[in-house]
């Protein structure tokens, strides 16, 4: 056994060594690899990001309440009495001041994007300071709180990364209305700051929507325990809403991008393919520049395994070297890259591409199936190769 994995190592060590020979084949098996694993950790990078965000901004304290068949907040109409019978509601957290329940508007508004000067979608979304207070992780970063009944609003941090016109202190046309913006908010970076914010009685009254809203958010007493607010929906006809935690809500909110990892990993099986057509080019040819080494080592006593293994070996350290070099330049471009796309309610969503280890992972296995394939069937045709033939084509 011994004496095998010595001559194994004896074969793979020439191989290795012999690269140099075939310098700009084997560069190019080196990049086809890192090119192709570079494209998968983007997709998966994008895909990953957008998740993050839309499931930091969920809590399994907090539950969401939207009209019975709504997939979006924006589908969604409440009217007060609804409001005003859930606060009543068993299971809801209660403090000195009351039930805490937070009725919110979700209305689209424009916003010019700063990567392409286009007009694209923005959630405002009007609430109360019960439900900025659900909002744990919100915090001011600039500025100040925007004043209950006044055309005032906060930006989340996102959209002050995405799109133009929202410094603090600038005044911003929605159709008729005049607004100024006071403060900038953070929450962590979920989707939330994708968001404006401002009093939720004031878009009421300008986009005409009287006493009704499109959620309720409510802090619940157990964590997670949604039965006593669902026992009410089922005993009072007039609730025909669903409830769900927030963290559940956007958790399903999430997976909408999901497509977008199985894209990438149909493009990156694609561009495999051609990295593969390649890259057995690149191992037939060593294997015939290697032919009289074979040989030679055949000739010693060496084995048609350690020949086989030396050639996989070989095969999969390039490969493996371009996944490394995929994987460095991904991280490089693509790690913490804020961009942002169309969210569930047809508005944008700011994030940030998230490298994460399992991604990394993906890449190497990509790179690692890669090498192997390329390498079994000249391995194969290097394992089989008679010594006789191999010297007269040497020859």
């Amino acid at each position: 056994m011994g004496s095998l994995i010595a001559q194994v190592v004896s074969v793979t060590l020439m191989n290795l060594g012999s690269l140099r020979r075939r310098l700009w084949m084997s560069l190019a098996m080196v990049f086809a690899s890192a090119v192709v694993v570079a494209i998968l950790l983007a997709f998966l990078a994008m895909a990953k990001g957008f998740e993050a965000t839309m499931s930091g901004a969920g809590s399994s304290q907090i539950a969401i309440l939207m009209r019975e068949g709504s997939s979006t907040e924006l589908n969604s109409v409440i009217l007060q009495d609804q409001v005003n019978l859930i606060a009543e509601s068993a299971g809801v957290t209660r403090d000195a001041n009351g039930p805490l329940v937070s009725p919110e508007l979700y209305v689209i508004v424009d916003g010019i994007k700063k990567s392409t000067g286009t007009e694209a979608n923005i959630p405002l979304r009007g609430l109360n300071k019960i439900g900025m207070a659900m909002r744990s992780n919100m915090h001011l970063v600039e500025g100040r709180m925007f004043t209950p009944g006044t055309n005032e609003m906060i930006v989340g941090e996102g959209v002050l990364r995405e799109f133009d016109g929202f410094d603090i202190g600038k005044e911003v046309r929605f159709g008729k209305n005049l607004w100024t913006v006071v403060g900038a908010f953070s929450t962590g970076g979920n989707i939330f700051e994708s968001e404006l914010w401002a009093d939720v009685k004031i878009i009421q009254s300008h986009y005409n929507r009287g006493s009704s809203y499109q959620s309720i958010r409510l802090q619940l007493e157990n964590n997670g325990d949604l039965k006593p607010i669902e026992e009410t929906v089922q005993r009072e006809p007039r609730l025909n809403l669903e409830v769900q935690t927030e963290q559940e809500y956007f958790a399903s909110q999430g997976k909408q991008l999901q497509y977008i990892a199985t894209f990438g990993w149909i493009i990156s099986a694609v561009m495999a393919l051609g990295a593969l057509a390649g890259a057995l080019n690149t191992m037939y040819t060593s294997v015939a520049d290697r032919a009289r080494e074979i040989a030679t080592l055949r000739a010693l006593g060496f084995s048609n395994f350690s020949a086989f293994c030396g050639t996989i070996i070989e095969a999969m350290v390039l490969a493996a070297t371009g996944g490394l070099l995929g994987s460095l330049a991904a991280y490089l471009f693509f790690d913490g890259l804020n961009t942002s796309t169309l969210g569930g309610s047809f508005t944008q969503v700011v994030f940030s591409f998230e490298m994460s280890p399992d991604l990394f992972v993906q890449g190497a296995v990509l790179a690692l199936v890669i090498g192997f394939i390329s390498g079994f069937f000249p391995a194969w045709r290097a394992a089989r190769m008679p010594v006789v033939v191999a010297f007269r084509h040497a020859t």
